[in-house]
């Protein structure tokens, strides 16, 4: 289990040592009814391991089938039929975005995303600041750093530690930082 600690209003910080504390991160946000209708930045170097957080979040919210990531299409739709988030018969829509390639932040605005933001569902976004003002409301920040408390003669094994901090925008993002808590 990742080891962490919530402060309401402020964030959670803490360490994931595993992949598989990252997936136990990931369900404990996915079972947040408030996951619903988020907006979701992660940020990090690449590698820090936001996509990684992304397809253990989406299983755990009943995504099906093959979890690609979207560095080369920027976003990714994904549709969740049996989303133990959802009333029964109603899908959970999600949308993995990545803009890394973005040169200009008007990209964001040229590729027409104000809609699928305002849409209902799940949004996860994967390198925000290339979309600059143009992002809508954050309900939740992620940042996902390399464990600096690892050793520097660290083995293969260290490589999978974060360190990771996760904070709060709105009444939703408040939300899902009880259910890190």
């Amino acid at each position: 289990m990742p080891a962490g600690t919530a402060s309401p209003g402020h964030g959670w910080q803490g360490r994931w040592a595993s992949e598989e504390d990252t997936q136990a991160f990931a369900a404990r946000l996915a079972a947040s009814p408030a996951i619903t209708h988020a907006t979701l930045t992660l940020q990090g170097d690449l590698g820090a391991g936001k996509t990684t957080l992304v397809r253990h979040l989406l299983r755990a919210l009943g995504v099906r089938g093959r979890i690609k990531s979207p560095t080369y299409a920027v976003v990714e739709p994904h549709s969740a039929a049996d989303s133990p988030a959802m009333p029964e018969g109603q899908p959970l829509q999600i949308w993995h975005f990545d803009f890394y390639r973005f040169n200009d932040p008007r990209e964001w605005e040229d590729a027409g995303f104000r809609e699928l933001f305002a849409s209902p569902g799940l949004k996860l976004v994967e390198w925000p600041e290339r979309a600059g003002e143009f992002l809508p409301v954050v309900d939740m920040e992620i940042d996902i750093q390399p464990d600096d408390m690892t050793s520097h003669a660290s083995t293969d094994l260290d490589d999978t530690r974060r360190t990771v901090r996760a904070t709060a925008l709105t009444d939703t993002g408040q939300r899902l930082l009880e259910a890190l808590g």
